[in-house]
């Protein structure tokens, strides 16, 4: 039975208004990319794990799902509209679709790639164009939402806007981006805005792909959000907005930065491709309402991560390498040292990789449609298994797999595969 547990990446217990198994959001209860169910297959069989289901005509977009409430929450682009859709947990039949915008761009390509996220039977999501709307979660009916382009001065990047918002207490946070409102937090029930952050000349080329996390130094509670391209990295206070701290070199690379950085204690891990390297930096208190940032070990062209995403597991770091490939790499949090990687693919391996942690492995889910399963070690890479998708789209593969309640749910573009990695006790 997986718990919630008080890492600093992200939420605390009172985030945790699904059940104890659930997947309420991007990158799992703590936004760390780590399930904590136990008893999960220790390698597949070939062929992979039985299929339960799969659920077709989902619509275009790269958005991983969240799974909450016996329903499984996504996004994707169907008829011009971008839209939030809910399946059953049990059979994957769709439930409802609710268009919130019109789509930005739609093709197999593009798309909404952000993840609705699931709190107290509401649903918080954000179109490509920046709509931010708060939906009822049995009915899809639309409570409240806001604009973050005519509202607050956003500005849509290439591949529009990618958050997938974040919920902390009575507060959701979003970022668009702007140096009149970077960073919003608004009442989660009546999306009334509580606070913003101003970067005037800080906030770079908008706000970027990334999605905020909760973490906290000492005493200090702290939202961490990676911006646009010359933005870089910020922390703000979580009861005020007020601007804390900022990385800039964390987003120097061009096109993108997107994956959520990683931390622990006063160490936080941040990678971005496109030539943007990677940085394990020291956050040092100053003072009551200020942070101090010391960059510890930084590294450019050899270590970057693209949009896969990267899971802590004891004091190691493990990620996809290179915009354009996901070689396996592990790296020590508390000095910057790389343990091994990037050398090789596993077998089979093509294209960028989306990795989590379960039950001491490491699911690798690459573009090309190969699922690989990596037991954790600073030592060496270890690969223990692998298999391919059935009725690849022949398109990329992106989302990030997602495991609740004993099924893996790997979304290949219009469609939802959900195979069941519980282990047979018998």
């Amino acid at each position: 039975m997986s718990r919630c547990f008080p890492l600093l990446v992200a939420a605390a217990l009172f985030m945790c208004t699904a059940t104890a198994a659930d997947w309420p959001e991007f990158r799992g209860p703590n936004r760390d990319g780590v399930c904590t169910e136990t008893g999960l297959l220790p390698a597949w069989p070939k062929g992979g794990p039985p299929r339960v289901w799969v659920a077709k005509n989902l619509g275009q977009g790269f958005g991983t799902p969240s799974v909450a409430d016996g329903k499984i929450f996504g996004q994707s682009s169907r008829g011009g509209k971008d839209g939030v859709w809910a399946l059953k947990e049990a059979d994957g039949t769709e439930l409802w679709f609710t268009p919130i915008d019109d789509s930005r761009r739609s093709d197999p390509n593009n798309g909404p790639s952000g993840t609705p996220t699931f709190n107290n039977g509401k649903l918080y999501s954000v179109s490509t164009n920046g709509k931010l709307v708060c939906l009822d979660a049995a009915t899809g009916k639309k409570i409240w939402g806001v604009d973050y382009v005519a509202d607050y001065g956003g500005v849509v990047q290439t591949w529009g806007y990618t958050e997938s918002p974040l919920v902390d207490g009575d507060k959701v946070i979003g970022t668009p981006g702007s140096a009149k409102a970077t960073m919003v937090a608004w009442n989660k029930d009546t999306g009334k805005e509580i606070w913003r952050t101003e970067l005037p000349g800080g906030a770079g080329r908008g706000g970027g792909y990334s999605s905020p996390l909760k973490a906290k130094l000492g005493d200090l509670p702290m939202y961490i959000v990676l911006l646009g391209q010359g933005g870089g990295l910020i922390g703000v206070h979580a009861n005020t907005g007020k601007l804390l701290w900022q990385y800039k070199e964390a987003a120097m690379g061009g096109t993108a930065q997107v994956s959520l950085p990683v931390v622990k204690d006063d160490r936080v891990w941040v990678s971005t491709a496109y030539r943007g390297g990677s940085a394990l930096l020291q956050l040092i208190p100053d003072g009551a309402d200020k942070v101090t940032v010391k960059a510890l070990k930084t590294y450019k062209t050899d270590l970057m991560n693209h949009h896969g995403g990267m899971v802590l597991v004891g004091d190691y770091v493990y990620f996809g390498h290179n915009q354009n490939g996901g070689l396996p790499v592990c790296v020590d949090i508390k000095t910057g040292e790389k343990k091994w990687g990037p050398e090789k693919y596993p077998s089979g391996a093509q294209g960028s990789a989306a990795v989590l942690a379960a039950d001491n492995r490491l699911y690798f889910r690459y573009q090309n449609g190969l699922l690989v399963l990596i037991e954790p070690s600073p030592e060496e890479l270890k690969v223990v298994s692998s298999f391919k998708l059935p009725e690849p789209s022949g398109r990329e593969s992106w989302p990030h797999p997602v495991i609740a309640n004993g099924k893996l749910y790997i979304r290949d573009q219009d469609k939802l595969h959900c195979f069941n990695v519980k282990a047979d006790k018998s």
